[in-house]
């Protein structure tokens, strides 16, 4: 007979944004497509805000607006990229809803984002969504096959022990 007391349950994030799902490979910019930072997965937004994908503590807001990073109940660490070249920015476009330290839950408001501002003055919308500890290994995190999300609603990525 076999015990799992210790065993934890997978934990689902979900979509950030409303938009079409595509590989990490495919952000043009090799620091995500070589997945320099981590695993992970991409949306091209199509319309809304940012979103928590899941149950956490945010543990960054970058001071130009244009990311934010989040640790799960889990211990997987996500950050969400808004966008490319978005930092030059320097915060315009982007209202920040959350601060460093706010315990946040899946579906919050993060980031008021003005997607026609950052279409015309950024080089992409295309937004990462990366797993900045997934090389410990500690955790194996399975990609959604679909190919449009909606924020909040669809799951995107499921991590298990």
């Amino acid at each position: 007979m076999k015990f799992n007391f210790f065993k934890k349950d997978a934990v689902d994030f979900y979509t950030p944004v409303n938009g079409k799902i595509v590989p990490l490979e495919e952000v043009p910019d090799p620091v995500f497509s070589q997945k320099m930072m981590g695993e992970g997965i991409a949306v091209i937004p199509t319309n809304g805000n940012i979103y928590a994908p899941v149950k956490g503590t945010v543990i960054l807001v970058a001071a130009t607006k244009h990311a934010i990073g989040i640790r799960a109940e889990d211990g997987s660490e996500i950050l969400i990229h808004v966008g490319l070249e978005t930092v030059s920015l320097e915060g315009k476009g982007f209202n920040v809803a959350v601060k460093e330290g706010d315990r946040v839950s899946a579906g919050q408001l993060l980031i008021e984002v003005d997607w026609e501002y950052i279409n015309i003055n950024a080089k992409s919308t295309i937004t990462p969504i990366v797993i900045t500890n997934s090389q410990e290994g500690k955790k194996h995190y399975a990609f959604t096959e679909e190919k449009e999300g909606t924020a909040g609603k669809t799951v995107i990525f499921t991590a298990s022990v």
